[in-house]
């Protein structure tokens, strides 16, 4: 059941639940179980734009968070005889175990349609013939993703050192063998992040959320990462106000939400897109060298253009050729960037994994020159 009353109805699998949120798409055409486990999804219900669903099972090495924090999964054939050797579980049960409903044998090519025209909008997945006005009035009274602080369900509740690599990742070989230490801000933080940043010479710290700026720099890091999440950046008011007081003391690098809160630290404002984007093949156009980049991206929100160009101190790196959205940010003269993407990628191309080395390279200049 949408918001705007439409109804679509299919077969049930995963738990026996009733879940409300913001219905989005996501296009990738592989990698579910990494978009089941991104924190960044909490509070949404997802529908897969690919038709099969399932047929790989899921299994632990793919996960890219310890929960599933989304409300509901949609899609159009659900497989539940996974053919894979990595395959430990089926998606059906996996859904189970973690308390996520999900919907079957529905037209999502329509549903996309309908999204696409209308925008991102509240929903609710129901099993077992609910009364239709019921769930009319519930998805019509869901509130909106603006204004919400999500931040605060996904984020760690200690900080912890993550030191793990990935054996599966192809190395960029782009940094040098010093290491240095980053404090990384939990935000909705995925796993290959963290993966990326170990490949890339980082001795990673990971902070709550809430962590002060008094407290990360105690750290002595040589740097700071500001991780993706989910909600609305303008609803964590408490991390811009953190972020500006880290501005000019230490590197700082940052993905999608990262990238909004920076954004907003800086004098940016944000403003919220009409159904996100979602997938794994968005084009990414870097203006310093023209070069376009297909990248993954999972957003609702983005920095608004013409309140970033009225900063002479200030430069967008990067936008989207789709539809001209900011897709990087660096400051001109401190060792500060961030970008919309997601360079882990996890699933999607590893078009942008340079930038990890970027970060890195960033830092050893910033030390040279301490």
């Amino acid at each position: 059941m949408l918001a705007d009353g439409s109804v679509w109805e299919g077969e049930s699998f995963g738990a026996d639940a009733e879940q409300g949120g913001e219905v989005v798409f996501n296009t990738a055409m592989t990698g579910y179980q990494e978009i089941l486990t991104d924190p960044s999804y909490a509070g949404q219900i997802v529908c897969m734009t690919y038709p099969e669903i399932g047929n790989v099972g899921v299994n632990p090495e793919d996960e890219e968070s310890s929960g599933l924090y989304l409300r509901g999964f949609v899609v159009r054939d659900h497989v539940d005889f996974p053919s894979s050797w990595r395959s430990r579980e089926s998606l059906h049960a996996y859904l189970v175990r973690h308390g996520v409903p999900g919907v079957s044998g529905i037209d999502t090519r329509a549903l996309v349609r309908r999204i696409r025209e209308a925008g991102a909008q509240g929903g609710f997945i129901a099993h077992g013939g609910a009364p239709v006005e019921r769930l009319r009035e519930r998805a019509a009274a869901l509130p909106s993703m603006e204004g919400q602080n999500l931040v605060d369900e996904v984020t760690t509740a200690e900080a912890y050192e993550w030191r793990e690599g990935d054996a599966w990742l192809p190395r960029s070989g782009g940094a040098s063998s010093r290491r240095y230490r980053v404090v990384a801000y939990d935000f909705g933080i995925k796993r290959n992040i963290l993966r990326r940043l170990t490949e890339s010479g980082f001795d990673v710290t990971v902070v709550p959320a809430r962590t002060s700026a008094e407290d990360v720099l105690a750290l002595e890091p040589d740097g700071v990462f500001l991780s993706n999440g989910p909600g609305d950046p303008s609803a964590v008011p408490w991390a811009v106000e953190t972020v500006r007081a880290l501005v000019g003391r230490k590197p700082i690098f940052g993905i999608c939400l990262g990238h909004q809160i920076l954004g907003l630290a800086l004098g940016g404002t944000r403003t919220k897109l009409r159904f996100g984007h979602h997938g794994a093949n968005q084009p990414a156009h870097e203006r310093d060298t023209g070069r376009v980049m297909i990248a993954s991206e999972n957003h609702g929100f983005a920095l608004d253009a013409e309140a970033l160009a009225a900063r002479d101190d200030l430069e967008v790196t990067h936008v989207n050729l789709n539809d001209g959205c900011v897709e990087g940010l660096r400051h001109r003269e401190l060792p500060v960037f961030s970008v919309q993407f997601h360079p882990e990628a996890s699933p999607g191309p590893h078009d942008t994994s340079y930038l990890f080395d970027h970060f890195h390279s960033l830092i050893e200049a910033d030390r040279a020159e301490a």
